[in-house]
């Protein structure tokens, strides 16, 4: 059926993140295959890390699929292995252990399982470990970042992305600007640093913006109109639109764990309840600050029109642009 909605339907799956309602959904589907079968916890993990590809037990895998049938079989494989090896959450790595990684990379090169095998952490793990922390440490700077650093990051990234005429938050590949930085700083380090402080400062034509009033109100409402059951759902690249394009992903995902977790009791209410409390504590901006400056980019096309929701003689007596955010003003959430 779903290979039928593929060609047919043009069904495209689903990536990123498994939500918390597809976790459960996956727990529930091994649950009734174990239960179904009379199969032990141990006959299971048997069965989910199967080291002879022939002996892999389809009926399990495409079972347990049908409960996310918005995710292919293979992405559900590689998610459930992650799930429930046994090496998971291991904690800190220690020294000893970084140079059996680095050691088991120099004798066996990236085949990651069979570091993994060595090490005694998941290949995973492995991976992220020598690529973000091993992996030309010794030329590695660490500690604030100067200015003439900002400036060739920026420009690396601009020259793989504008002039490319790519994305300058989702078409970068960071192991390549790290290595055009001379890998002084790593790929996780290039990465954090775009997407948290100098991403924006770029769309906003060479000025640092600042979150406000406002953008939480587009935030919540753009939330809202995902209609999602669970926040974990939440493509956090599909937020940003033509008109509403200065925050990254991440930043936004950060802005709503903030709004969100300034509701108290929070952890204890479905996400519905929470978005219905959001929608009434954004449903109006805040009085405009007397002084205001002009933003780049301001509003989102996928809500509702601001003039709605601003005082048109606040706005006229105060001479402010509409679509400017206040310059003083730092929204609490």
């Amino acid at each position: 059926m779903i290979e039928f909605l593929i060609g047919s339907k043009g069904l495209v799956y689903k990536k990123g993140k498994f939500s918390a309602i597809e976790e459960q959904q996956l727990k529930t589907a091994i649950e009734t295959f174990k239960a179904t079968r009379g199969l032990t916890d141990d006959q299971i993990l048997e069965i989910i890390f199967q080291r002879n590809e022939k002996g892999k037990d389809n009926t399990f895998w495409s079972e347990i699929t049908a409960a996310v049938p918005q995710r292919p079989i293979i992405a559900v494989y590689h998610h459930v292995r992650r799930a429930f090896h046994p090496k998971k959450q291991q904690g800190k790595w220690t020294p000893e252990e970084d140079i059996l990684l680095k050691q088991a990379v120099v004798d066996l090169g990236q085949q990651w399982e069979k570091v993994s095998e060595r090490v005694g952490r998941m290949s995973s793990d492995c991976r992220d470990r020598y690529r973000n922390h091993i992996a030309n440490r010794e030329l590695r700077v660490t500690g604030p970042w100067s200015k003439e650093e900002e400036d060739e990051l920026t420009r690396i990234v601009t020259e793989m992305t504008i002039q490319q005429g790519k994305d300058l938050d989702n078409d970068v590949f960071w192991g390549i600007v790290s290595d055009r930085m001379g890998n002084r700083r790593g790929r996780q380090q290039c990465r954090i640093k775009w997407t948290d402080s100098l991403s924006k400062t770029v769309k906003n034509e060479g000025q640092k913006p600042r979150w406000s009033p406002q953008d939480a109100y587009i935030l919540v409402h753009k939330v809202d109109s995902l209609k999602v059951r669970d926040d974990t759902e939440i493509d956090w690249k599909t937020l940003p639109d033509p008109d509403w394009n200065l925050w990254s992903a991440h930043s936004l995902q950060r802005r709503w764990l903030t709004m969100k977790r300034s509701i108290k009791g929070y952890e204890d209410m479905t996400h519905q309840e929470i978005m219905d409390i959001l929608r009434v504590k954004k449903a109006h901006l805040p009085p405009a600050a007397a002084s205001i400056r002009r933003r780049k980019v301001t509003s989102a096309a996928s809500v509702d029109d601001l003039e709605s929701v601003i005082d048109p003689d606040l706005v006229k007596d105060s001479g402010a642009v509409l679509e400017a955010g206040p310059s003083e003003a730092v929204s609490s959430v």
